[in-house]
């Protein structure tokens, strides 16, 4: 039977363009997809490396299924956890120059359960306010207090923090999602080191494919690992997988195994994405010609998107943003460009902040100029055509 009150929202939804649905993708992930037997050039896929179908992280998984199953059958504190958990735990502790690591089935479930182990209803946090929703979330979920500072601004974190007298945790993106900028790494360290904070960051959007070994917003920012107190990384950007792993000191990965309940309470990933991640990062570290291609299309995208004065935040990864405003303005866009075939989604409120709708362009190392060519000659053509 249906629901009024539901059916009421949905028809609010509609009317005010923010209705979402899902495309059903029939090909493989990458920089070209398949949608109701039509090609399109992809432009808003997280794989930024094209590993999602590499043939040695396909090759990987396969053979782990052979040996392991398809499903970990547990939880990991009963008998999900298997020798490639432990030996990928091992692998990205060792990478990232961190004492210990744990593996999550994803990375919502890994900000979740570290902010909730770490923290009590008489904490502080101190969150970006353009952080991704899984980390506003936690905090919530944590119930403790969460202030949330201008995006990128310390000043105004400082002013926060010396507002609390309660110590507690600093909490931001490496990159954010939805800008592509990147976190003030440094000065937030002095903050948590002046005012005895804890700092974590969630940097899913740029281990892999930042810095000089693809080790992320900690390495392009030139910090150690030992100043930042917890690093949380996801499989399913740059290592074209699944899951998510949280890398600190042994206490904390111990207490972790002790607290978190989106880790005790959910079944462990499955042995064949731990094969595949394995696999994803012996190529992140053995072929930095990957992100050297992927910088190469981000320059050549900027510089094609100044010449023709497209609206773009200012990125310097592979998230970049054109800001059209409106909801139904910036829907009209994903529909054309579609039909020229070319997948650009529209992203809408409440992921992004009022009258910010966008084109959340994302790049690829395997794009190739063309591609990008073809992408701004198509936003071009719209522009002139809706106005």
């Amino acid at each position: 039977m249906a629901d009024a009150s539901l059916s009421k929202q949905l028809i609010e939804i509609h009317q005010q363009n923010a209705y979402r649905t899902r495309q059903i993708i029939e090909s493989a992930q990458g920089v070209e997809v398949t949608l109701k037997n039509k090609r399109y050039i992809s432009f808003c896929s997280n794989d930024y490396l094209g590993l999602a179908n590499d043939p040695r992280v396909c090759h990987a998984t396969i053979e782990a299924i052979r040996k392991f199953g398809v499903g970990s059958g547990a939880s990991q504190l009963i008998s999900g956890y298997s020798s490639l958990h432990y030996e990928l735990e091992q692998q990205l502790a060792d990478f990232f120059s961190y004492p210990d690591c744990i593996l999550f089935s994803s990375g919502y479930l890994a900000n979740l359960g570290v902010i909730s182990s770490f923290t009590n209803k008489h904490s502080t946090i101190i969150e970006d306010k353009l952080n991704h929703a899984s980390l506003i979330d936690a905090a919530k979920y944590a119930g403790c207090k969460l202030n949330r500072y201008r995006h990128r601004d310390t000043a105004h974190a400082k002013k926060i923090i010396t507002k609390n007298s309660q110590s507690g945790l600093i909490v931001t993106d490496g990159v954010f999602s939805m800008e592509g900028s990147i976190a003030p790494l440094q000065k937030l360290i002095e903050l948590k080191n002046k005012y005895q904070f804890k700092l974590v960051v969630d940097d899913a959007h740029g281990i892999g494919v930042l810095g000089k070994h693809g080790k992320g917003s900690l390495e392009h920012e030139k910090v150690s690992s030992s100043q930042v107190d917890i690093l949380i990384g996801t499989f399913g950007k740059s290592f074209g997988a699944s899951g998510a792993f949280v890398l600190s000191d042994q206490q904390s990965i111990e207490y972790l195994i002790q607290k978190a309940r989106t880790l005790i309470y959910t079944t462990a990933p499955p042995a064949a994405l731990a094969a595949a991640a394995k696999t994803s990062l012996e190529i992140i570290a053995s072929e930095p010609e990957r992100r050297a291609r992927l910088q190469n299309n981000i320059l050549y995208f900027r510089e094609c998107a100044k010449q023709s004065s497209l609206n773009l935040l200012d990125s310097e990864t592979a998230i970049q943003s054109l800001i059209i405003g409106e909801n139904d303005r910036t829907l009209a866009y994903s529909d054309l460009l579609k039909t020229k075939g070319l997948l650009v989604l529209a992203i809408r409120p409440p992921t992004v902040p009022k009258n910010t709708s966008r084109l959340r362009i994302t790049l690829s190392s395997e794009h190739t100029h063309t591609h990008i060519d073809q992408l701004v000659s198509a936003i071009l053509e719209i522009e002139k055509a809706i106005i």
